[in-house]
């Protein structure tokens, strides 16, 4: 394995953090990425009667940042387990480049995949300095190339001045840095990383974020993230894999399964999300917030002319208006200060409830009568009324 020895039971995970600004080494992101580093093919894993991972098949690619993302138990990290090699499968198939790692029958231990581990609790060595325990997996490096390794991974993390510190010296964001060099200093194949950010407060998140892919781009190395966050995975990711019930729901880039989400739990999970009723009627769709063209769809609908489909609206898809009650849509139950803007719960009459986001300076009260207004400038995703489903 292309990282320390495994010296814990568990597979908590994390990445290295910035507090500070990192290597002034000008860098130019690396987004091309090249050929299948990992295949999954029809990968399960069962646990007694329980599937914890169902048929699940991917590739990534090199140079890829691929996370997974899903709620608590939806398989996720058996998932990465698997391919770390602490877990073997029940049937299917994991490939590092061409060679097979694990299927029913065979298995390749852990210490000797080309694979880099990233701890959640670090796992430094307290009696080594930063530079030693950076070099710690390059024992069968020439002591130069070694060297020089270390230098330059110390420069890309910023922590070149903190080189000769111990850990206890160092800051929690440092030790993280610390962890992440260590674990690329082998130049592992693929890189695992279990939610990364968990253990870091809310003002370092988004910093590490940045930080973090800004590393992994600049070394070009192969990752696996696993997180139940949705901004995280959203923002850091090439490619998402959303998981559920041990199963695959959706993979693509970031953007294209926030704004085309193929199934209701996706959508649901991803951000706010509410399924307005309409019905599809020719070249028209009738909802109780107006009449929308079938071009403002993401998808064609003529299947379903005469018949209920669910549109997706997120909040800054929805516009509030104040109102009286003769004229109103609904009346907003409830709201939520986010500082920058206000999110707005509405009831509308017709039972459905949707969201509504709001500049912090346009205030609404509990129980006031709006209008609603659909604003979306994009295309909407829908799904079938639940009846057809």
């Amino acid at each position: 394995m292309s990282n320390q020895s495994m010296q814990s039971d568990h597979y908590d995970t994390a990445v290295s953090s910035s507090e500070s600004t990192s290597s002034s080494q000008p860098f130019v992101e690396r987004t091309a990425v090249g050929d299948t580093v990992l295949t999954l093919d029809n990968v399960t894993k069962t646990f007694g009667q329980e599937d914890a991972v169902s048929d699940f098949s991917l590739t990534v690619r090199d140079g890829e940042i691929l996370t997974l993302l899903g709620p608590s138990g939806c398989g996720k990290t058996t998932m990465l387990r698997m391919v770390a090699g602490l877990e073997q499968p029940s049937s299917g198939e994991i490939r590092i480049a061409s060679d097979i790692v694990a299927d029913s029958t065979q298995f390749l231990p852990a210490e000797k995949r080309d694979i880099g581990l990233v701890f959640q609790d670090f796992a430094l060595f307290p009696h080594l300095t930063v530079a030693e325990n950076v070099a710690f997996g390059l024992n069968n490096w020439e002591d130069e190339r070694a060297a020089a390794r270390v230098d330059e991974l110390l420069e890309l993390v910023g922590l070149s001045d903190h080189r000769d510190k111990r850990p206890d010296a160092l800051s929690g964001g440092q030790q993280q840095r610390v962890a992440l060099a260590r674990s690329l200093a082998p130049e592992p194949a693929v890189l695992l990383l279990d939610e990364p950010f968990s253990n870091l407060d809310v003002r370092l998140r988004v910093e590490m974020r940045e930080e973090v892919r800004r590393i992994l781009k600049a070394t070009g190395v192969t990752a696996i993230s696993v997180t139940h966050d949705q901004e995280e995975a959203l923002s850091i990711s090439d490619r998402v894999a959303i998981m559920n019930d041990g199963q695959l729901e959706q993979v693509g880039q970031p953007e294209s399964v926030f704004e085309n989400p193929e199934s209701r739990f996706v959508a649901s999970f991803l951000g706010r999300a509410s399924f307005l009723p309409a019905t599809v009627k020719g070249d028209i769709v009738e909802t109780d917030l107006g009449i929308l063209s079938v071009e403002q769809l993401n998808g064609p609908v003529d299947a379903y002319d005469g018949a209920t489909i669910d549109i997706l609206l997120r909040p800054d898809d929805l516009e509030a208006i104040p109102t009286n009650e003769a004229t109103a849509d609904g009346t907003i139950t409830h709201r939520q200060y986010n500082g920058p803007n206000f999110v707005y719960r509405v009831e509308l009459n017709n039972g459905a409830t949707v969201r509504c986001l709001h500049n912090h300076v346009e205030t609404f009260e509990h129980n006031q009568p709006v209008a609603v207004s659909i604003t979306a400038d994009h295309p909407l995703a829908w799904y079938p009324g639940l009846e057809k489903q």
